[in-house]
């Protein structure tokens, strides 16, 4: 299984390398929320907070987990479209392991948003954003981002294996993304919600995700923050894989 899942997550990368630009496409609207919201907001946080802390070093953390969302939600689409082919059909008659067909696109999806939220970071150094450069720091931040992207990826191409169909797909992976991203505090401190939305953070994972990157790149560690969240990542991003290759595996047989 981990063979195959090297071998095709080799040939997805392949493909993703000879159309850079659809990469660099997906990152226009996080650029855009960082480089206009975060202008936007900024008096109103910075009023609101205690002096010498700024808004750009607080929204940048939650930018990053929006282009993991952005870019790993859409993955179901390409699963469906090689269903509906006829390539998955074909691949399941070769000597592969059913498993390693589901991982290895939710492993190049997780990847890829790695890559993106790379790039984010450069720019947000670029535009003066104080960010930690340890490296140790940086790698705990991209740990979070790397099993945001597997679980959302999971979700995607398990909902792409149920529903058979790309218009709902995307619908979903709309609906699903913005409000995930307002009941955290991606864009604004939990002290800023109202209660019941602070309430509804508590279960929200991306919360997790949040606190967990902004625990390692702002400011000082605080590595219990970041245990938390990496738990509660870890513990959904093995339930969505899990499905979504049970899924898989159920549709097939």
């Amino acid at each position: 299984m981990l063979a195959d899942t090297w071998y095709l997550f080799g040939k997805y990368w392949r493909i993703t390398m000879r159309m850079p630009m659809w990469t660099l496409f997906t990152l226009v609207q996080p650029l855009i929320w960082l480089l206009i919201f975060g202008q936007l907001f900024k008096n109103m946080y910075q009023a609101s907070t205690a002096p010498g802390q700024h808004y750009m070093d607080f929204l940048v953390p939650g930018i990053l987990v929006m282009t993991v969302l952005f870019g790993s939600s859409w993955s179901g689409v390409s699963l469906l479209r090689e269903i509906n082919a006829g390539t998955v059909d074909k691949m399941l008659v070769a000597p592969v392991s059913r498993a390693a067909i589901v991982f290895s696109r939710i492993l190049h999806s997780a990847v890829q948003v790695v890559v993106q939220t790379l790039i984010i970071l450069l720019v947000s150094w670029a535009i003066g954003t104080t960010i930690n450069s340890n490296p140790l720091h940086l790698l705990l931040g991209m740990i979070i981002i790397f099993l945001l992207g597997i679980s959302f990826a999971a979700i995607s191409n398990g909902l792409a294996i149920v529903m058979q169909r790309e218009e709902p797909l995307v619908a979903i992976g709309n609906l699903m993304t913005l409000p995930l991203m307002f009941f955290s505090s991606a864009l604004v401190p939990a002290s800023f919600m109202p209660t019941w939305i602070q309430y509804v953070a508590k279960i929200n994972p991306i919360d997790y995700a949040v606190d967990s990157v902004r625990a390692t790149m702002v400011g000082a560690p605080q590595l219990a923050h970041y245990g938390t969240g990496f738990i509660v990542l870890l513990v959904v991003a093995a339930v969505t894989l899990t499905w979504a290759i049970t899924a898989f595996n159920a549709l097939r047989d």
